[in-house]
């Protein structure tokens, strides 16, 4: 039997520090960021299904979430105002993350491959539907980081929550509207508070 090193090679999402450009009072590495995405994907979804009427698999979005960053053990965190700097460098990037998928799943005994290309290469239909739920979650999962930072004494983050902030609004989603009317109060709130 040959030996697989898929889930070696995941567990090192531990070592990829995020927020590289940025002076941190905590850091934040890809491991911490992929479970936070996770939970935050499940309850957008469960809002969608709850107060919107969807019928989405709320356990799909979050496992997708867990793998969403995979490719980034590989390519390290390209800090955002890198990647998107111009459409040539967010293209060429996209390739990257493409071929870091690619060598990821080639790690993979053959039966298991089929399955992890649709979870960490996203192609098909409902899981197109959920990767919204995704990316919305890992834009909540930033602002938290700035309200962190921020709560902590650091405003080198107050750009960052303001860019934050700006572009979960320009997502449309009344699922977010509700996670920040219902659930982002708390994380301005210390433990004490929260009872």
């Amino acid at each position: 039997m040959k030996q697989s090193h898929f889930y070696a090679m995941l567990s090192r999402m531990k070592y990829i520090n995020r927020w590289g450009l940025m002076n941190n009072t905590k850091n934040e590495n890809l491991s911490e960021h992929s479970l936070e995405v996770a939970m935050l994907a499940h309850c957008l979804v469960l809002i969608s299904n709850k107060r919107f009427g969807s019928n989405l698999n709320a356990e799909r979005a979050a496992l997708l979430a867990l793998f969403h960053d995979s490719t980034e053990i590989i390519t390290g965190d390209l800090p955002t105002p890198v990647k998107y700097f111009n459409p040539e460098i967010k293209q060429a990037y996209k390739k990257i993350e493409d071929q870091a998928a690619d060598k990821l799943i080639s790690m993979l005994p053959d039966d298991f491959k089929e399955d992890f290309e649709a979870i960490i290469k996203i192609s098909s239909g409902e899981d197109e539907k959920l990767k919204k739920f995704v990316k919305a979650a890992d834009k909540f999962s930033a602002l938290i980081k700035c309200i962190d930072e921020i709560r902590m004494g650091n405003d080198e983050f107050g750009k960052a929550k303001e860019s934050t902030e700006a572009a979960i609004h320009a997502m449309n989603m009344p699922e977010c509207e509700v996670f920040e009317h219902e659930f982002l109060p708390s994380f301005y709130l210390s433990l004490d508070e929260q009872d």
